[in-house]
């Protein structure tokens, strides 16, 4: 029965919850049909289980095409259809911008003309924990205060840990929404050591779990650019032993605060007289006066100061005086001092502004400006000098948020929108050039797997050596993120859906949650320029990252339109990976004769369309299949096949994943020694030349299984244990079951090994993953009997004797 006359008007949704209500007011306006009958008139690519997942409350992101089918399936009208996908794009494009958050373990560095605040900094490095926030208008140092204080305290060794996160709150870039709590929480909990398959879905749970996380430690947290007190509320765990600073330019009720105002004069004078300059008390009155006593306005004018030394104090105050019709103090300083630049660093600075990271290195400054590197670091050193540019780190570069806006305005007034354009189409180029030059140092081998990008005549770092590309995309992943997030929301979509498949390896070494937002990105980069090619890897690629996180349904979903859609378009090497990583994934979940067939699919058309990269990593996934079986003398036949096609292509992740495979074939049939001697070769592989942490965990996990089989239980749960740790970080919840599982086996005592079993069962439950529920069961079982014989022994004893 209809609720109204009309479907519900996405436009009107402002958040995903909103958008997820709406969808199930248009399922009732629709007669409200089946999860089934919805799921079967989108068709057969789709699954009821994940359907109706679109339906719940309290998503952190939406499968734009599988929404957009659910709608166009109960209300199959084009004009319709096109108001939700718009909605989805706006909706769904700032919750991801709110979602990407970046936790820093270090403090900004300190500012070396930090001046004055005496009082408020001996409150604040008087608390040795709870919370305090340091309220202010904007550039009144708030965050100078917090960074100072913060590091007189870990001078002091009053903390042993900092959390720095910058919250966003007033950020002049509409793409760079405020930071939502569930993913700082999230974030920081991840940065902790918990593992991702471990951190809560709801808010609340996820503050518990931060403050039980927080509990016996000395953290320093400093929660920087707050928007208000219900972003910062949910991160208040009030853990025993930490401090949390926070800045706002907003009063935030209910907690307490320290009130930072602008300099007084003696502050001011203090302020200038580190310029140099001779004392004249009148004129630097004059100037504390014209720039508000703000200290950012004082900085900006302190920049002119030390830029013009042949001028006087006196002769600064009289150039303020004149341009004194320009309201506000920040304003004048800000002027007065980019109009003193020479007209190249006007330029830079207004192409800075463009960039949609955080931060930024000369390089891509560089790249910006059209110009060669070299010179580029000291200029923006020199902006620093000025105050128009801070240090985040050594040789990364960072704006405040008033000149960042101030800036990007005289970019808007000063350079053409093809200017712009074509600026920020140069550093976009850099960023394909230099992932493609790091990745082709890492994995040369799959180099025609990713798209050709010229890297000749764009200035690269220097990233010849495998630990130098490995730094790069380290110290570039959070701002990566951010760049294909701008490029495939503003209007580069072949640039997102690159980059996105050049980064495809690394991030899936191990950045799972990256590895998601990125290919999602690219995914719906694809859909708005209709690449057909680009969405099936687009596709392939999430699946992956989904599966490593335990989404074994959306996973399979993912896979099998890939394959549809490389089918239709004819690309069999598309097609063959989509099948081996769809193979990958309904093993887990239980379908071997799904799985089988998949992995020869996929061997075949390797064969047929002579990719031996692909072939011999295909043999690879055909004996995982047998040794799943239990068939493990046939299944190393395939492996050593498998490893002898690798070794022949230079494939040296497939060799790794071979060797690994093999040995685990032979722990099974009893060729002990040839097992240990594969695995080791295996993990000096993935752990010395290829840095794949994921990798590493499973041959240590195998290595574990191997010292189990021959008796040694302590070595045994020492690899697991290695495993564990890693695959809980990277959040590979099947690695994480798994390892509990082999730690159960090992264990020694019963009651431990329940606890091992138990909690791999909990986690394979989860997941869908039937093999690992049917072990830990199997497990369970053991531990009991032998718990059970134990008791019974007990009762064997002698009975106690009466009082």
């Amino acid at each position: 029965m209809a609720f109204s006359t009309a479907p519900p008007d996405p436009g009107v949704a402002r958040g995903l919850d909103e958008l997820v209500g709406l969808l199930r007011e248009l399922k009732g306006w629709a007669g409200d049909p089946s999860f089934e009958a919805i799921t079967e008139r989108v068709g057969g690519w789709a699954r009821k289980s994940t359907v109706a997942d679109c339906f719940r409350l309290g998503r952190r992101r939406l499968d734009t095409e599988l929404v957009l089918a659910i709608v166009g399936a109960l209300h199959p009208e084009p004009d319709y259809v096109a108001r939700w996908r718009q909605a989805l794009r706006v909706v769904g494009g700032e919750a991801e911008a709110a979602a990407r958050v970046s936790v820093q373990d270090r403090l900004p560095p300190d500012l070396a003309e930090f001046t004055g605040r005496d009082r408020e900094l001996d409150l604040i490095t008087g608390m040795g924990h709870g919370h305090l926030a340091i309220k202010g208008m904007a550039g009144v140092g708030k965050t100078q205060l917090a960074v100072r204080a913060g590091h007189l305290l870990l001078a002091r060794g009053a903390f042993e840990r900092v959390l720095f996160v910058n919250l966003r709150g007033f950020h002049p870039d509409p793409g760079q929404p405020p930071a939502d709590p569930a993913a700082v929480l999230g974030a920081l909990l991840r940065q902790l050591g918990v593992p991702a398959r471990r951190v809560p879905h709801q808010l609340a749970d996820r503050t518990a779990a931060l403050r039980e996380r927080l509990d016996g430690t000395r953290t320093l947290v400093l929660l920087d650019n707050a928007a208000d007190v219900r972003q910062v509320r949910p991160l208040l765990t009030d853990a025993p032993g930490c401090l949390t600073l926070i800045t706002s330019r907003h009063s935030l009720d209910g907690l307490d605060t320290v009130t930072v105002d602008v300099f007084g004069a003696d502050e001011a004078a203090a302020f200038l007289a580190r310029t140099g300059s001779a004392g004249d008390a009148e004129a630097v009155e004059r100037i504390a006066r014209r720039c508000g006593h703000l200290p950012l306005a004082l900085g900006l004018v302190a920049g002119h100061i030390r830029g013009t030394p042949g001028w006087t104090l006196a002769d600064h105050a009289d150039r303020l005086d004149e341009r004194r019709r320009l309201e506000g103090g920040v304003e004048l300083a800000f002027d007065l001092s980019y109009r003193h630049l020479p007209a190249g660093q006007r330029r830079l600075l207004r192409l800075a502004a463009l960039h949609p990271g955080q931060d930024l290195d000369g390089y891509a400054v560089a790249a910006l400006a059209g110009e060669q590197p070299h010179g580029v670091p000291g200029r923006l050193d020199r902006l620093c000098d000025d105050h128009l540019l801070s240090r985040a780190a050594a040789g990364r570069y960072t704006f405040h948020d008033l000149v960042r806006a101030y800036a990007a305005e005289k970019g808007r007034d000063e350079e053409s929108p093809s200017e712009r354009r074509a600026a920020l189409t140069r550093l976009f180029d850099y960023y394909l050039a230099a992932a493609t030059a790091a990745m082709d140092v890492l994995h040369p081998v799959e180099a025609h797997r990713r798209p050709q990008v010229s890297v000749t005549g764009v200035a690269l770092p220097e990233l010849g050596a495998a630990t130098d590309a490995r730094q790069w995309l380290d110290a570039e992943r959070a701002t990566l993120v951010a760049v294909i997030a701008h490029m495939a929301t503003e209007g580069w979509p072949g640039h997102a859906t690159g980059l996105a498949r050049i980064l495809f390896r690394y991030l899936n070494g191990g950045h799972n949650h990256d590895a998601v937002t990125v290919h999602g990105l690219a995914h719906s980069a694809a859909l708005s320029s209709g690449d057909l090619a680009a969405q099936g890897h687009a596709l392939t690629d999430l699946g992956t990252a989904l599966w490593r996180l335990g989404q074994g349904g959306a996973a399979a979903d993912s896979h099998r339109r890939a394959v549809e859609i490389f089918r239709r378009t004819g690309n069999a090497v598309g097609q063959a990976r989509a099948r081996l990583n769809l193979g990958n994934v309904v093993t887990q979940l239980g379908d071997y004769r799904d799985a089988a067939e998949q992995f020869e699919q996929a061997l075949r058309l390797y064969t047929e369309a002579g990719d031996r990269l692909g072939e011999g990593r295909a043999w690879g996934r055909v004996g995982y299949i047998a040794h799943t079986l239990g068939e493990h003398d046939k299944a190393a036949g395939h492996f050593a096949r498998a490893l002898a096609l690798c070794r022949e292509n230079g494939d040296r992740m497939g060799e790794a994943s071979s060797l690994k495979s093999l040995g685990e074939a032979e722990t099974e049939v009893g060729r002990h020694d040839s097992a240990g001697d594969h695995l080791f070769e295996a993990l000096a592989l993935f752990q010395k030349e290829l840095a794949d942490r994921t990798g590493e965990a499973s041959v240590l996990y195998a290595l574990g299984v191997l010292e189990t089989r021959l008796g040694r239980g302590d070595r045994a749960a020492a690899h697991h244990g290695q495993a564990l740790a890693i695959f809980r970080e990277t959040g590979y919840r099947d690695g994480e079951a798994a390892a509990l599982n082999g730690l159960g086996e090992a264990a020694e005592n019963p009651a431990e090994a329940l606890a091992h079993h138990g909690a791999a069962l909990v986690i394979a439950e989860e997941i869908g993953a039937r093999e690992l529920m049917a072990r830990a069961h199997a497990g369970l079982g053991r531990a009991h009997g032998r718990r059970a014989a134990e008791l019974y022994e007990q009762l064997k004893g002698p009975a106690a004797e009466s009082p």
